[in-house]
Parts: C-alpha cells; structure tokens; sequence
C-alpha cells in the first residue's frame, strides 16, 4: 500500500527541487521561504498562497477594471496573462501544457465542421489529459498524491469541451482572445470551477443574460434591484466556510486515516459494526479539504463579479451560479443521487451535457466511465466509478419502487428519509474508498473484508426491482404533454374563428 503522508510528499519534492533542470518560481520562492520555516511546504501551500493571491488580484479586477470602466478587451487581456503568470508560477514551464492544449483544440474547431467538432475536441482534449495523466502516474512518482499540472488540465478540458458541445448546438465561435481567456483565466486556471462559455463572455463584456425574466421594472417581488449587486457578503461568508474546513481537516485529518480501513490487524480483531462507523468517520474526513479548495475557488471568481445567479424569493443576490458543492446537501442526502447532485456540481453539469444527455444507450455507464477516465489513470478511480454504476441502478431501483410506499404519513416519511440517509452515508464511503486508496491491490482488500456486500445487494436490488429504461420513460411523458398541446391549438382556432 503507497503511503500518502505529508513526509514522503515532502522528501519527494526536495528531490525534485534538486534534481529537475526547470525549476518553478514558485519552487524558489518556496525554498527560501523554508528556509525561514520549520515545516517544509508542499504544492498543496503553493496552490493555496496563489489562490490567495488570485482573491486579491479578484477584487482589484472587479473594482479597477470593471465593465463600466474598461472595454472587454482589456478585461480578456488581463484576466488571461494573470492566469498565465499564476500557472507559470506553480507548475513552471509545465503549464505550456494548458496553452498547447487549448492551441490544438481550437485549431481543430476551425478546420473542421461544425457538425463533427464537438466529437473531435473531446477526443483529443481527452486523449491529451489521459497522455500528460498516465505519464504522470507511470513514467514519474506513482502514489505520489500531490497537486500537479494535470489537475488544472482537467478544468480546462472540460471547458475545452464545453464550447465545441456549445457551438454544436448553434452558438458563435469565440475569438481566440475570447477562448484562452475562458479557459486560462487567472480565477478558474488553478482550481477552477467549470462554467458556460456564455456565463464567462457575459461577465466580461458586463451583461449578464440570465435571470432577466425575474427583473421586472428592476424590482423583485416589490423589492428594489441593484444593478450591480456587490458580492462582499457572500465572498466573507465563503472564506469563513474555508477557513472553517481548512481547520477540521486539519484537526482530523490524522485521527481517521483511510488506510486503517485495510489494516490487517483492524480487520481481523474490530467488530463489523465498527467497522462500518470507522468506514463512515474516516471518509468523513477527506471531504473538508474538497469543501476548501471549491469554495476557496467559487469565492474568488465572486470576488471579480462572476457568478451571479438572479435573485431569490426575497429579493436577495444569488452568487451560486458556479459553485461547486452545497454542504449541507451532501452531509444529509438521503440518496445516491442527491449526494452526487449537490458535489463537484459543475462536472456532473458537464458530464451530463457532453454524455449522459446525448448517449443513446446506457447513459449511466457511459458517464460514468467516461467520468473515470477525465479523474485520471488510476486504478481505483475505475474501481469507484464501476462500484458506482451498481449502486446509482440499485438507488434508482428503490427510489421508484419503494420510496411510493413511505410516503403516506410524516412518520413514515422521516423513517424512511433516516434509513436511506445511512444507507446513502455508508455507500458513498464504501464507493470512494479505492478512489483514495488509489491502488488495486488496497482496493480489493477493502472489498473482500467487507465480502463484497454492497456489491452483491445492490446487483440484487437492481434485477429484483427493475426500472424501465430512460428513453421508455420519456416516450411515456410525451404523450401527456401532446394533448396539452392540442387543446391550446384548439382554443387558439376556435379564437380564430370567433374573430
């Protein structure tokens, strides 16, 4: 089993620091830093002084270089060779790699049709990802756990994506200032999150298209509307949440460690049932590091003035537009697919647009798999995401067959929401283990102390409760909505006639 301690993470990037010909800036600046320091810094503090770098940068963007005050030139300009610079600092002459990728993708878009293009640019920005992942993995450090260029690769993939499936569908193709600018922004070039290419040109050019139909004579239920609500609130709302998961990650981080799940001498003297609850609470600790970095992220891209999402019931600013994760959400699903809703939001938004919406037959599968292959060339990422897929049909198969039957009575509701919240709790956990674990040989150990038991009862779920196929279930919904139709066109010609 490959240790993931902060140690050997540290020992390995000395090593680097020494032996690479092309050292970063950042790595540099690091080093001396260290030399001041009594703890040794890792990419990890890299990433998080740049973002907070990048926060700062955000809020002098949206005050000195607003819409109102530069044209959206400039604001493309600025906001690319900032993302340039601070990727240039991280991850040194690496980050050629964001700029290569973006380069082939959009030469692809314009050579090529716009009927086939969509096609082509997944491919290729896919099969560079996966070539820049495997590399990585095999031909480097494998198991070495720690933030590297691919991992901005990823986000800019996904926009890669975004705009091709966009222009498919019958938008404009971008500048070539406009595309580097979405995909190498200095707010999303580190950490994303994803978003719509129309979202982004919005916000540059300073005229948000969305939510216009709530605007009416700019009041919101009667309340006034700003035109230009100010995101301070939110932004300080969210570095609280940070700070608050930083600290807790922290905290707990070494008191739970997942690798004790598959320590033999764990498994051979604790009781099942412990077992299960330390599963629960050692998962239960990698996820506030994930709650830090994307709402780290998500404040920064507010702090510049993107995300605004309209206004809500009460007349108040909404700037989730591009978050990434709702907190509480995931802490108290009650299902499979409302945790996968509401974590990594804006990924499961793209696998949705680019496959799952478009894949004619097993959708499921195909997102899945196509969702392990974006994460990397790890072998438990494929084990997580193929885990997944049974429990998503088994999800899916209780939700429709026996959800109906708890649904009489408050009572019977609550009843039913506490067991599935901790069925959901524990095969999340039971899921994600190898996608941690990252290694096969770990992985499979894990699963057969639990005598593959999630696997098997949710196999037996899904065939014992079966669900008709989604394609089935939209042909049933669409005779429901023709009738409508018919009696609006009805009325309209008996209108016709009285006139």
């Amino acid at each position: 089993m490959y240790s993931l301690s902060g140690h050997k993470r540290c020992r390995s990037l000395e090593f680097e620091f020494v032996s690479s010909p092309v050292v970063e800036t950042g790595e540099i600046c690091i080093l001396e830093l260290e030399k001041f320091c009594i703890i040794s810094l890792t990419y990890q503090w890299i990433l998080c002084i740049c973002q907070l770098c990048a926060l700062l940068t955000a809020v002098w963007f949206r005050l000195y270089l607003h819409p109102s005050k530069t044209s959206p030139f400039v604001r493309h300009v600025v906001a690319t060779l900032l993302g340039i610079y601070f990727a240039l600092f991280c991850f040194g002459w690496y980050a050629l790699h964001f700029l290569l990728q973006s380069g082939i993708t959009y030469g692809i878009m314009i050579l090529t049709g716009v009927e086939h293009m969509h096609k082509y640019c997944l491919v290729v920005a896919l099969g560079y990802l996966s070539f820049c992942q495997i590399t990585r993995v095999y031909v480097f450090d494998y198991g070495m756990y720690s933030a590297d260029f691919t991992g901005p690769m990823m986000v800019i993939t996904q926009k890669i994506t975004s705009v091709a499936f966009e222009i498919h569908d019958g938008e404009r193709m971008p500048s070539l200032l406009e595309y580097f600018s979405y995909n190498c922004n200095f707010m999303g070039i580190l950490a994303g999150p994803t978003c719509s290419y129309n979202d982004y040109i919005a916000f540059i050019e300073g005229t948000p298209y969305r939510h216009r139909d709530l605007e009416t004579k700019g009041k919101v239920n009667g309340k006034s509307r700003l035109n230009d609500p100010s995101p301070n609130t939110e932004v300080i709302r969210k570095l609280a949440t940070c700070f608050i998961s930083l600290l807790v990650f922290l905290s707990v981080c070494k008191v739970c460690p997942v690798e004790r799940n598959v320590d033999d001498d764990f498994i051979a003297t604790t009781p099942f049932y412990a077992q299960v609850v330390y599963l629960y609470l050692s998962m239960l600790t990698t996820r506030p590091k994930y709650y830090f970095v994307w709402t780290l992220a998500d404040a920064i891209n507010n702090a510049a003035g993107f995300g605004f999402n309209g206004y809500d019931s009460n007349g108040l600013p909404r700037w989730d537009l591009i978050s990434n994760l709702r907190i509480m959400n995931i802490e108290l699903a009650t299902s499979f697919k409302v945790f996968l809703d509401n974590w990594n939001i804006q990924t499961a938004h793209w696998l949705k647009r680019v496959c799952y919406e478009r894949c004619p037959y097993n959708p499921t599968a195909a997102t899945f798999l196509l969702s392990a292959m974006w994460h990397g060339a790890y072998p438990g990422y494929y084990l997580t995401f193929l885990t997944g897929i049974v429990i998503t049909l088994a999800a899916r198969a209780v939700r429709h067959n026996v959800r109906p039957y708890f649904l009489g009575s408050p009572t019977l509701k609550f009843v039913y929401d506490v067991i599935t919240w901790a069925a959901t709790q524990i095969a999340i956990c039971y899921t994600v283990v190898p996608f941690v674990l990252l290694s096969v040989g770990p992985s499979l150990k894990f699963y057969r102390s639990w005598y593959f038991c999630i696997h098997i009862g949710c196999i037996l779920l899904a065939i014992a409760l079966p669900v008709k196929p989604r394609h089935l279930r939209l042909k049933e919904q669409q005779p429901a909505v023709q009738p409508s139709l018919e009696s609006t066109d009805s009325n309209s010609n008996q209108k016709q006639k009285a006139t």
